[in-house]
């Protein structure tokens, strides 16, 4: 049966609308996902909305393809809106694209959602090769009974006085208790001469004293960080500090199972099960080297089978589902370390690196110094580096410029290696930068640029018709010093000049999905090889990225929210700025982004910024400063000015985005 979607002359209104639909969702599963449809009949069809990416479960989707003939393998992608669907003959196909199409259905989030089926004709699947847990990472299944577990649930009281020392308000994303010391988080560390009182709790004792004589512990820990997670809560990728506590880290999951997420700084990640009554055991590499953190989210991506327990998150997408979190509390357990810690992990040991990481700025001078080695320094070392990354100009930026009128005079304020000094010839372009080899090499691709910090550009005063400022704004270490450069931009322009600002993003995830930064940390661990098809996988289809882009209001906040991030950012004093693992999720706002330099040569000699492990080394690491922006941020900077406009606010591959307008001003009134 070959589907002739010309033929629509003869369907009524609502058939017609429900064939938009299905085209459109069609059309983007190709542009999206590179998976293309076909017009006519076989065994397999792709299900959109129908994936665990948009709430529905195997549980839910399984016995609706089941009543349109025999299903031979579901397959459904982790974090995708669609699966996959074989049946053991075209006939059954064919009935289930006429049956399930258009057809709504409650998800496992209770929220309705209509399936829109497309044929496919062959199919293979990038997937991960064989991983293993992280070396010295132990699960140990079932180590209390229910009884034990029940107990120790009702022995924390989340109510009792606020004067008890053992008692800590809820954190954002979670209730938290302290016992034998308390964990501070804004240094990540623990006041060793400051013992709280009573110690660990007596219902702990024989617990302890168990694991200790099997063997599943080797010391007796002083320490306990009890947390409570609703479902939707989590806890940000984090390493324990190495000169807080000792080699063994231990943690009781209680009430609920969770996946958890272990990160290697090479970008390997491996999601783990915890069961309920389970313990973690950490020592070793994956205690000092590898983050763990729990992603915020009501369900979780889970085996299917019956059998599965614990253990990493597999692959095999014939065999995964979504589980519904309940409310878990876990029991983490350390000792605490009063010597300097010496692993083998010195590069990302607190205990042993030469020089401590920078702390967030107090003043302006500080701010001006931060950015000083962790930005201006930084770029003068990686230029040539860097320049062989940026070559590709971005399309909402090529069409703000192409949209500029003939004759335009345009500055590009931190223009980088000028990739977007020669868009339009049809108008005067020039460009500035703070680092000057990155100048030379505009000049060398015969650009006009020259070098300046973006606070003080040596341009008159409302002598430009348009400006951008592309990736330079969250270089800049305070609200105030933004702000500042914001303001300048703005001097250059005439009244109804307009410029076009990116600032990276916090949410590196929008709109249920991820920026190409996420996507490449994925693309990169992928083995290019496919997977044999067989009978129950011959339905894959091979999955492809692509650089999405999407337009979004951005939600407006006040300059409250500004200033309130920026003090409650500076009541900590001497807070270390912490490293962000690269192509990953942000879980702090004010962050030191790894630049791994590679040279043909080899004859750089950096100067060495916090991290850096040295110029004998083939690849140097350098840091570079960075503040992403929440959303609305930005927008909620830029009203602070008291002379523009906003026209638009977006979303762009991981960016927010803006583009305003100066506006005209005659004897007080704004014209807009």
């Amino acid at each position: 049966m070959e589907i002739n979607y010309q033929s629509n002359f003869k369907l009524n209104k609502t058939e017609k609308k429900f064939l938009r639909k299905q085209i459109k969702a069609r059309h983007t599963l190709l542009r999206h996902e590179g998976i293309e449809a076909v017009s006519y009949a076989t065994q397999s069809l792709v299900v959109a909305n129908g994936g665990l990416g948009n709430g529905m479960s195997r549980k839910q989707l399984l016995p609706v393809l089941e009543k349109c003939g025999l299903v031979e393998a579901l397959l459904m992608p982790p974090n995708k809106p669609y699966s996959f669907v074989r049946y053991k003959t075209t006939e059954e196909s064919r009935n289930a694209y006429a049956s399930l199409n258009g057809k709504e259905i409650v998800d496992d989030l209770g929220q309705k959602v209509i399936l829109y089926l497309n044929f496919v004709e062959r199919a293979q699947w990038k997937e991960l090769g064989h991983q293993a847990l992280p070396p010295g990472l132990t699960v140990v299944e079932e180590i209390i009974s229910s009884e034990d577990e029940k107990m120790l649930l009702e022995s924390i009281n989340w109510t009792e006085d606020l004067d008890n020392q053992n008692f800590q308000k809820s954190l954002k994303h979670r209730r938290v208790k302290h016992f034998g010391y308390e964990f501070h988080y804004e240094n990540n560390n623990v006041d060793k001469d400051k013992p709280l009182p009573e110690g660990l709790p007596d219902i702990c004792d024989s617990f302890l004293e168990k694991w200790l004589a099997e063997g599943y512990i080797k010391c007796r820990p002083d320490q306990l960080t009890i947390n409570q997670y609703e479902p939707g809560q989590g806890i940000p990728a984090h390493i324990d500090t190495h000169s807080a506590f000792e080699d063994e880290i231990i943690s009781l999951s209680l009430g609920s199972e969770v996946v958890m997420d272990f990160k290697h700084p090479d970008g390997i990640t491996v999601q783990v099960m915890l069961p309920r009554r389970s313990l973690l055991v950490m020592t070793g590499e994956s205690r000092y080297l590898w983050t763990h953190g729990i992603t915020p989210r009501k369900f979780d991506t889970v085996q299917a089978s019956e059998d599965y327990k614990s253990g990493i998150i597999t692959s095999d997408i014939g065999d995964l589902t979504l589980r519904k979190r309940g409310i878990r509390t876990s029991f983490t357990f350390r000792k605490v370390r009063h010597m300097p810690c010496t692993c083998n992990y010195s590069l990302v040991c607190n205990s042993q690196r030469k020089e401590t990481p920078p702390s967030f700025p107090e003043s302006d001078k500080e701010a001006s110094q931060l950015e000083q080695e962790y930005v201006h320094q930084v770029y003068e070392e990686i230029a040539g580096h860097f320049s062989s990354t940026r070559h590709t100009p971005w399309p909402h930026i090529v069409a703000f410029l192409k949209a500029l009128p003939d004759g335009s005079i345009v500055a590009d304020i931190g223009c980088g290696n000028g990739k977007y000094l020669g868009i339009n010839k049809e108008f005067y372009m020039i460009g500035c930068d703070r680092s000057k080899n990155l100048v030379d090499i505009c000049r060398e691709r015969q650009f006009q640029a020259f070098v300046c910090d973006a606070l003080a550009v040596p341009v008159r005063s409302g002598s430009c018709d348009a400006c951008i400022s592309i990736a330079v704004i969250h270089h800049f270490a305070t609200a105030e010093r933004r702000v500042a450069a914001l303001r300048e931009i703005v001097r250059l322009l005439r009244p109804g000049g307009k410029a076009l600002i990116y600032v990276w993003a916090m949410e590196q995830e929008h709109n249920n999905q991820k920026s190409k930064y996420l996507r490449e940390n994925r693309i990169s661990q992928e083995k290019k090889e496919e997977i044999k098809c067989d009978k129950s996988t011959q339905g894959l289809l091979e999955q492809k990225s692509d650089i999405g882009s999407q337009n979004s209001a951005s939600s407006v906040l006040s300059i409250d929210y500004i200033q309130e991030k920026e003090s409650s950012s500076k009541t900590v004093t001497n807070s270390e700025l912490p490293i962000h693992t690269n192509r990953t999720s942000f879980h702090s706002q004010d962050v030191l982004v790894p630049w791994h330099l590679k040279t043909k040569t080899g004859k750089n000699k950096p100067v060495e910024p916090f991290g850096s492990v040295g110029s004998c080394d083939p690849s140097p690491v350098f840091h570079r400063y960075y503040h992403v922006f929440r959303d609305g941020e930005l927008e909620a900077t830029c009203q602070t000015l008291s002379n523009v406009i906003i026209l638009q606010s977006y979303y762009d591959q991981g960016n927010w985005c803006i583009i305003l307008q100066k506006a005209w001003v005659c004897y007080g009134a704004t014209w807009s």
